[in-house]
């Protein structure tokens, strides 16, 4: 006999136990997160970080429409600061990362949770906490393409890695603020260096164009970062480390979900026949903010054509 044709009473009794239990599973987490960060801002409820990456969804899907009939802001100062900004911030996540785990005696290979308030393990949940804070600040990489109507640069790989980095890391740091959370994103924090930086010298213009040749490596550190981590996950299930399991596989299927969509994006940038005639590149520019534009092409700049030079109001 099927639910629908039970009593009554009985469907109620099997939905009351449902949400009791849901109810009773949503304290017991609540009641195993971390103590030490849930006083820091935006860790008190998950929907301030929920709301935030809403109104981007949101502005993803309406900016281009509201910036459709008009001109592209002009942004290359702005995009100056904030990408090296954006160095100064990563660095500081690393540095304070890898000197807290240096003087903690972390392992790379096994690192349980201590959620205790020791100077070192909260240096380490503070940096952590920056490194998610970092993941909302990177929103702007979006909002910059859009006012510049470089919509082209708003793919799915783009907008999927932004809104789950920082949608999940508070989880991360809710839950398992330090431990085996502190490899991902030291390396991470390590990369975004490397890679905000060449952001920020491709907003300096054309002429520099021709310094920035590695601009293809970057993607392969990405993708050597992905295999990088599955590794150190993989080898942390097979130690059996004290730490989520549920979370380990979740983060292999993530970095797995990076790993296909970084290689469809590296095929089709370096690998496919570039449109000579048209003077467009595969990917039609960099992947985040800067200004990619070849010395032998035409510069095209907030609406206005000018050869080899600054676009005009610059």
């Amino acid at each position: 006999m099927g639910l629908l044709d039970s009593e009554p009473g009985s469907v109620l009794n099997v939905v009351s136990t449902a949400l009791n239990d849901t109810v009773e599973f949503y304290r017991w987490t609540w009641s195993i997160a971390d103590k030490r960060v849930e006083n820091w801002p935006l860790m008190q409820s998950p929907w301030p970080t929920i709301s935030i990456s809403t109104l981007y969804l949101l502005f993803v899907w309406l900016g281009p429409k509201w910036m459709k009939d008009r001109e592209p802001f002009q942004m290359r100062f702005v995009l100056i600061f904030y990408n090296f900004g954006m160095v100064l911030l990563n660095l500081f996540i690393f540095r304070e990362l890898f000197m807290g785990s240096y003087n903690a005696g972390y392992s790379y290979i096994c690192q349980s949770v201590d959620y205790s308030n020791n100077v070192n393990e909260v240096r380490i949940a503070a940096a952590l906490w920056w490194y998610f804070v970092s993941k909302g600040v990177e929103y702007l990489d979006t909002v910059f393409f859009i006012l510049r109507k470089k919509n082209n640069q708003v793919s799915f790989l783009h907008v999927y890695h932004h809104c789950t980095m920082f949608t999940l890391w508070w989880i991360g740091i809710k839950w398992v603020a330090g431990g085996q959370a502190f490899f991902g994103a030291q390396l991470n924090s390590f990369i975004h260096v490397i890679m905000y930086s060449y952001y920020g010298l491709t907003a300096f213009g054309p002429w520099i164009q021709k310094y920035l040749w590695w601009k293809r490596y970057l993607t392969m550190l990405q993708l050597v970062q992905f295999h990088v981590t599955i590794g150190h996950t993989a080898l942390s299930l097979y130690t059996d480390c004290p730490f989520p399991k549920w979370m380990h596989w979740a983060l292999i299927v993530y970095a797995i979900s990076f790993i296909c969509l970084f290689l469809n994006f590296y095929v089709r940038t370096y690998n496919q026949p570039k449109k000579q005639k048209t003077g467009k590149t595969a990917m039609n520019g960099i992947s985040a903010n800067g200004v990619n534009k070849s010395e032998k092409q035409l510069v095209i700049e907030n609406g206005k054509k000018q050869k080899n030079g600054k676009a005009k109001g610059e």
